[in-house]
């Protein structure tokens, strides 16, 4: 029940400012609201947290009740450490968006309520998805976000170079995603053949994973599952949708599209597409880790070469889903853990810089790096966190993402030596780009067009401190999240028949020893 609660707040809280009269005298009890919401969801997730026994790999506080009794579908929602860690992702990065985006500059800014009220229906709609346990409701709930950021995009996205920027990037990105939704429909609608032909029909997550189904239908469903989530994430060559969206959008629904929504992707992969069909994830494996390994190198390459601030950043996240996505499928317990780990770190990485880049995109006027220059002589506090952010960004050790991009590596290496030798080669283009990037805009003599860019606000601040604050301290101590994400990957690892590969000794072979018996030769 706690975990529907959870999700029903901030829906609930969206249809309140949806209703809510337009004040003639500003739209403060507007955003009163939907902070004073997403705080209170905020607290309902460390309940669930509380709740939540971390030694425990398999479902807990589940609630399953009969929904569509035609075809088999349930309301069925319930948490493991992965959806766990994305759910408090949600409810952190929530109120931390709402705070820093008062100051937001709408097209029309009389649509304040609206603007408020999507972005709590994506956090609820996403609590919702990482939380479902039954396909039809996880695939209800994977297409309806899509609703939200569509009009956040659309109609409040921020001021576009070209005349229809922004519905082309809105529109853009929906025919993607309802494209990838299609094929994952088409797979559920398999699924339902196959369960209705062993017994009675069942969209559940613990009967789906006891189907027996012939090679060729696992891996056809494989695919249809798995499309939809390589957009959603989004992997090469299926991600060119990202940088348009990124681009049009304020910085508050950009982390709301890549540091949440984008994550339901990664952990759909896991999830559904590892536990429903492993023999079809095992076959696609070399493919998808060719892929993520593509998506890190050319996601990298392209973000050096941006001048858009907003792109640079969008192609960023283009490599590092690269690395979510290969230490998935390289299919260790330590790679996946690392992958995990990387959703939930670089979502905070991911939206500090958002957040920092979007405050001087506002108040310069332009999102070109060649724009700005000097920005640390005047806004000494922005500088700081800009640095912090891009050095989370590119894995500095000491910093949370270092942790997960090392953990990833490790595990991947243990089954592919070239794959992981060619993922490192993103570690150097990161530097490469974070560093210009920072060089280009805060160094050097000041532009004159940057002396309007002043420094962060006290409500700036208490807005980006609490994701600084997790950057540095999972940067040091991200065991109490490994406590929690472990045992749900140890049990999905299990399920796959996979498990980490035997450390490789060498053997030193003498005379000596060649002379020595064996046990079964009768020997000590």
């Amino acid at each position: 029940m706690i975990l529907s609660i959870l999700a029903a707040i901030p829906i609930a809280g969206a249809l309140l400012l949806a209703l809510l009269p337009r004040g003639r005298g500003g739209h403060l009890p507007a955003k009163a609201i939907a902070l004073s919401v997403s705080l209170v969801t905020l607290a309902v997730s460390f309940v669930v947290l509380a709740r939540f026994d971390v030694g425990d790999g398999g479902y807990q506080l589940t609630s399953t009740h009969e929904w569509i009794a035609a075809f088999g579908a349930h309301y069925a929602v319930g948490v493991n450490g992965i959806a766990l860690t994305l759910v408090l992702l949600t409810t952190i990065l929530a109120p931390i968006v709402i705070l820093a985006s008062f100051d937001d500059r709408l097209p029309d800014p009389r649509g304040t309520n609206a603007y408020l009220a999507w972005m709590l229906a994506v956090e609820g709609l996403a609590i919702g998805a990482f939380t479902a346990t039954d396909a039809f409701l996880f695939y209800v709930l994977f297409e309806a976000t899509l609703i939200p950021l569509y009009f956040l995009i659309g109609t409040f996205g921020g001021p576009t170079t070209t005349p229809g920027g922004r519905s082309y990037a809105a529109v853009k990105f929906l025919i993607y995603n309802l494209v990838g939704g299609l094929l994952m429909l088409a797979a559920i609608v398999g699924l339902y053949v196959v369960s209705s032909r062993q017994g009675d029909a069942s969209y559940l997550l613990t009967d789906l994973t006891d189907l027996d189904m012939s090679r060729t239908t696992e891996r056809l469903l494989f695919c249809g599952f798995m499309a939809a989530f390589a957009i959603k994430a989004p992997l090469w060559p299926l991600h060119t949708w990202l940088p348009d969206a990124a681009a049009q959008s304020t910085p508050g629904t950009s982390v709301l599209m890549v540091s949440v929504v984008d994550k339901i992707g990664t952990f759909g992969m896991i999830t559904w597409c590892l536990n429903l069909f492993p023999e079809a994830a095992d076959w696609a494996s070399p493919v998808i880790m060719t892929l993520a390994v593509v998506s890190i190198v050319y996601g990298a390459l392209l973000a050096i070469g941006q001048d858009d601030i907003r792109r640079l950043i969008a192609f960023t996240s283009v490599s590092h889903f690269g690395f979510i996505i290969l230490g998935i499928f390289a299919f260790t317990s330590t790679s996946m853990a690392g992958s995990t780990l990387y959703m939930f770190n670089h979502g905070l990485s991911t939206a500090a810089l958002f957040i920092v880049t979007g405050i001087m995109v506002s108040r310069r006027g332009s999102a070109r790096i060649s724009d700005f220059g000097g920005v640390q002589k005047i806004a000494p506090i922005l500088s700081g966190v800009l640095l912090l952010a891009g050095l989370s960004s590119l894995s500095l050790p000491g910093l949370a993402p270092f942790v997960s991009e090392f953990l990833v590596l490790a595990g991947t290496f243990t089954v592919s030596i070239p794959a992981a030798a060619v993922a490192t080669l993103g570690i150097v283009l990161a530097a490469l780009y974070i560093l210009i990037m920072y060089q280009r805009t805060m160094t050097g003599p000041l532009d004159p067009g940057s002396a309007g860019v002043t420094d962060l606000e006290p409500r700036e601040i208490a807005a980006l401190t609490p994701a600084i604050m997790l950057i540095i301290g999972l940067g040091f101590f991200p065991q109490p999240v490994l406590n929690a994400i472990n045992p749900a990957i140890d049990t999905v690892v299990s399920h796959i028949g996979k498990g980490d590969p035997a450390p490789r000794t060498p053997t030193l072979i003498t005379e000596h020893s060649k002379d020595v018996p064996t046990d079964e030769e009768g020997g000590h």
